[in-house]
């Protein structure tokens, strides 16, 4: 049998931990709970902690323990053996009956202080088990709903409800094998203890890099839409192409879309559709460079989403001085606060985003002006050092920072 490994320090002893990160989606994979995966692990390592990350392979022979460099930083990435799931256009998934066999090699080789499982899917149930029997404290961040996997499942909708409650059944007995448990905002967290019956929940922003960002404050000589992230389904991205048909054409209005998904090809056939195919523009997948360009040159930012935990891609919008038109629901208000840095709308509702984007486009210089003002000032508490520093004290478990 493994020895234990050695106890997380108490708050006296600073020493670098090893940390194992169990993440079910990580880099090359493009999504909100990949990119915090890959921004925490990058700031632990710039924090002189050893980073080990298990992950997914990229292709299926693809495996075993690389130095990968993620976010400009060298870390151990354990690739487990993964297979494409044919119904989702990029999604990996580790043969859940492996997760177990998988985290006892990695376990045995990392021999970590604290096991940080960022799902409790395949990888971090498997993780937690095993941590959890060699006395390793564990600590999980949900990113997940169970509602966003129906999609994918190819199975009818009428077991779309038992699906869901399978989901979350399991996310329990996962999650209560932490010794903290975290997600990304108060509303996610409340959402959380509502639906699988867990206290204590604690919310813990993803976090960004503001300085990262540029905002423009000045005049927009045009008025510019832009939106990022997966174009899946309960993005809704079709409602915002609708809205925008319905837009008065004097106002000149143009879309920029960052992002892929299975969604694509139907919102371009959509847009053409919709007489809007001059004004929009996909832009795929693009370099972080090119992405905030064009966060910098936007006019506002809009999110139709109705399944969003935080949604890093609207407060890097934040960072970027946009105001916000999203839709209210789930974490979104926490976010967006209606009539200071942007408005909320009913979701789904196209004649209500119509009548906010509205409201921002044709407002004065100087009501913009604030609106981005608050959107810059809003996203300083999601700072990426204050989410290292409370992370680092839950590992240590120690009392969180104030």
């Amino acid at each position: 049998m493994t020895p234990p490994a050695t106890p997380v320090p108490d708050a006296v002893d600073k020493r670098a931990l090893t940390i194992l990160i169990g993440a079910d989606t990580f880099t090359p994979h493009v999504n909100g709970a990949a990119r915090f995966a890959e921004r925490l692990a990058a700031g632990l390592v710039q924090r002189g902690h050893h980073v080990h990350v298990s992950a997914p392979s990229v292709g299926h022979r693809n495996h075993g323990a690389f130095v990968e460099t993620v976010e400009g930083e060298p870390m151990t990435v354990h690739r487990l053996p993964a297979w494409r799931w044919r119904p989702h256009d990029w999604l990996t998934f580790v043969l859940p009956w492996m997760s177990k066999r998988y985290a006892r090699r990695v376990l045995d080789e990392v021999r970590p202080d604290v096991v940080h499982i960022q799902s409790h899917i395949v990888i971090g149930r498997g993780l937690a088990r095993e941590a959890r029997k060699r006395g390793i404290p564990v600590i999980a961040t949900n990113h997940v709903m169970a509602e966003n996997i129906v999609d994918f499942t190819t199975l009818p909708p009428v077991l779309d409800k038992p699906l869901i409650k399978i989901a979350w059944d399991d996310a329990a007995r996962t999650l209560r094998l932490a010794r903290a448990v975290t997600t990304p905002t108060r509303k996610a967290a409340d959402f959380l203890e509502r639906t699988i019956d867990i206290t204590g929940v604690i919310p813990v922003s993803c976090g960004i890099r503001a300085s990262d960002y540029t905002a423009d404050l000045s005049p927009r000589e045009g008025n510019r839409l832009v939106f990022v992230g997966r174009l899946t389904t309960e993005k809704q991205i079709d409602v915002v192409l609708r809205a925008m048909a319905k837009l008065d054409p004097a106002l000149n209005v143009t879309f920029d879309i960052v992002g892929n998904g299975d969604q694509r090809r139907a919102l371009e056939q959509l847009a053409a559709d919709l007489g809007l195919g001059g004004r929009v523009t996909f832009h795929g997948h693009t370099t972080d460079a090119d992405l905030r360009a064009t966060l910098t040159r936007a006019s506002v930012f809009v999110i139709a989403s109705i399944a969003e935990l935080q949604s890093i891609a609207t407060m890097e919008a934040m960072a970027s001085g946009l105001p916000i038109v999203g839709a209210d629901a789930v974490a979104l208000p926490h976010l967006v606060h209606d009539g200071e840095n942007g408005y909320l709308f009913r979701p789904g509702d196209v004649d209500d985003l119509v009548d906010k984007l509205t409201t921002v486009l044709t407002q004065t210089p100087q009501e913009r002006l604030r609106m981005q003002q608050a959107s810059l000032d809003g996203v300083v508490v999601h700072d990426m050092d204050r989410t290292l520093d409370t992370f680092e004290a839950l590992y240590r478990g120690e009392p969180l920072p104030s």
